[in-house]
């Protein structure tokens, strides 16, 4: 797939399949503050699942979604199958906010979401490609993408940017 100019498009154009399969329109999360995460279960990062999952418990009833990207890129730190993500994601940190099916987040297989979310935020010195897994990236309730924080980031150091979002 050839990378291409995303324009004027925003998250809400998008849509992505979810671990049990079925389809989700990301439009269904217009009006949301979203957290939008590249997440792997064999992760130095993977223990951010627990400061997610607060962040989500916290802010989920005043309009805040975490949605979960699973992506094997780096280092082939997520090979499991969607079930066993889903499983692994449940029992080991109790995730209830939404997880996606694996999608490649750089590459020509990039996702069309992943291409929308570089795009209006590039990385360090603009450069697009994620460099590693559980990038971090905040979107606001019209599906603009409002900053983008770093693997090394970690959730609780996001709750004051959620904060004024969800104001």
């Amino acid at each position: 797939m050839p990378t291409v100019k995303v324009g004027s498009k925003t998250i809400h154009d998008c849509s992505a399949r979810r671990l049990d399969g079925a389809e989700q329109k990301l439009s269904d999360y217009r009006g949301q503050v979203l957290l939008i995460v590249n997440v792997a279960s064999k992760c130095g990062f993977t223990p951010q699942y627990t400061g997610l999952e607060a962040l989500h418990r916290k802010f989920h009833a005043r309009g805040f979604e975490v949605l979960g990207f699973p992506c094997n890129q780096f280092g082939a730190q997520e090979p499991g199958s969607a079930e066993q993500i889903r499983s692994f994601c449940s029992t080991t940190y109790d995730v209830t906010f939404p997880m996606f099916a694996k999608i490649d987040v750089n590459g020509d297989g990039t996702h069309p979401l992943y291409r929308i979310l570089k795009d209006e935020k590039p990385g360090f010195l603009g450069t697009e490609a994620i460099k590693w897994n559980f990038t971090k990236f905040l979107v606001d309730r019209d599906g603009r993408v409002v900053r983008r924080f770093a693997p090394t980031d970690k959730p609780e150091d996001i709750e004051a940017d959620i904060e004024a979002l969800l104001a």
